[in-house]
Order: structure tokens, then C-alpha cells, then sequence
């Protein structure tokens, strides 16, 4: 099996050819966080860092080639900022890209039952959404509202257990005056 190779020879500006190669490492670490899941977004673990690390480091040849030069890194960077920006634009433009790339909210939680049929597309065991609901002050499964996986990795929960706590009325001081405001 013969490795993939792309020539780019044939441009004959360093910095052009940096350009597109940054871009095609921006689309395909995008492809890759897309395919692999946005649960591991917002989970960082140890491992999940490691991983990145070492995802960061492997590319960088891609993306500069030959040219370790500062030029050629800022050349680099500055790419990965414009294509960066560049996407979040069209993300907040279009929605019909935006759940393609970024996907659309899962519900994994109703009514105080638990949607396994979701959860198994989001690759969430019942221990990861039972340590999601204890995160958010509920005791269990049973007694939250809604829970749903975002589209940035992270799990929103609501349930009446916690709204109930947090309708205790708090005297706080005023931002500006500081005064006690009552509730």
C-alpha cells in the first residue's frame, strides 16, 4: 500500500503552499473531531490531552513542510486563524452546514427516563449520564427533566430538584451600591 501523497510542487510560493497545506490539515482534523464524536470535546481526560498533544505535533510538518522559519509559522497560524473564523461565520450563517459539521443536540434524558436508543448514538454509557446528573446537583436519573448532549460536547441537565433549590430566596449585595437586594 503506497502512502498518499500530495505534490505540491508546482506552486512556487512557500508561503501559498503553507497556506493550503494548513487548510487541508484544519479540514481533516475537522472531518476527524466530527467523525470521533463531540462527547470527547468537552470530556477532556488525560489520555484526551495526550492525544491532542501529540495530534498537534504530528501535523505540524504537514502543514509548514520544509520551512521551519518563523515567517513560515506565522504564515501557518494566521491560515488557521482566517479559516477558523472564516468557519465560524458560515456555521452562524447556515444551519443546514452547521448540523453537518457540528451536529445537532441530542436528548438523552425525558421526564426522568433515560433515552438509550440516544445514548447509544452518542456513545454515552449510563455511568457517564448518571455522573452528568450528579454534576448538576441531582440525585438521580429519575428526578431530572431533561438532559441533553450539546453540540459542543457538554451535558445540560435541568430537573425540578435543583430548580427548587435555587428559588431560595438569598439576600446579595447590590453589584454597584452594595446594599442588600431582597429576592
Amino acid at each position: 500500500m503506497t502512502p498518499l501523497l500530495v505534490n505540491l510542487s508546482f506552486i512556487h510560493n512557500p508561503f501559498i503552499e503553507i497556506i493550503l497545506r494548513t487548510l487541508a490539515v484544519y479540514a481533516f482534523m475537522i472531518a476527524a473531531l466530527r467523525l470521533f464524536g463531540k462527547k470527547e470535546l468537552a470530556q477532556l481526560s488525560v489520555i484526551d490531552l495526550v492525544f491532542i498533544l501529540l495530534i498537534s505535533n504530528s501535523v505540524q510538518n504537514a502543514m509548514v513542510g520544509p520551512d521551519t522559519s518563523l515567517d513560515g509559522g506565522l504564515v501557518a497560524a494566521g491560515a488557521l486563524f482566517f479559516a477558523n473564523y472564516t468557519l465560524k461565520q458560515i456555521l452562524y450563517r447556515s444551519k443546514k452546514i452547521s448540523d453537518l459539521v457540528q451536529g445537532e443536540a441530542i436528548l438523552l434524558i425525558y421526564e426522568g427516563e433515560a433515552n438509550m436508543v440516544n445514548c447509544r448514538k452518542a456513545e454515552i454509557t449510563i455511568e457517564e449520564l448518571e455522573a452528568a446528573v450528579r454534576e448538576h446537583g441531582a440525585r438521580d436519573i429519575q428526578k431530572v427533566d431533561l438532559a441533553i448532549l450539546e453540540v459542543d460536547g457538554n451535558i445540560s441537565v435541568i430537573s425540578s430538584d435543583y430548580q427548587s433549590k435555587s428559588r431560595v430566596a438569598h439576600p446579595r449585595k447590590h453589584k454597584f451600591k452594595g446594599r442588600l437586594n431582597k429576592n
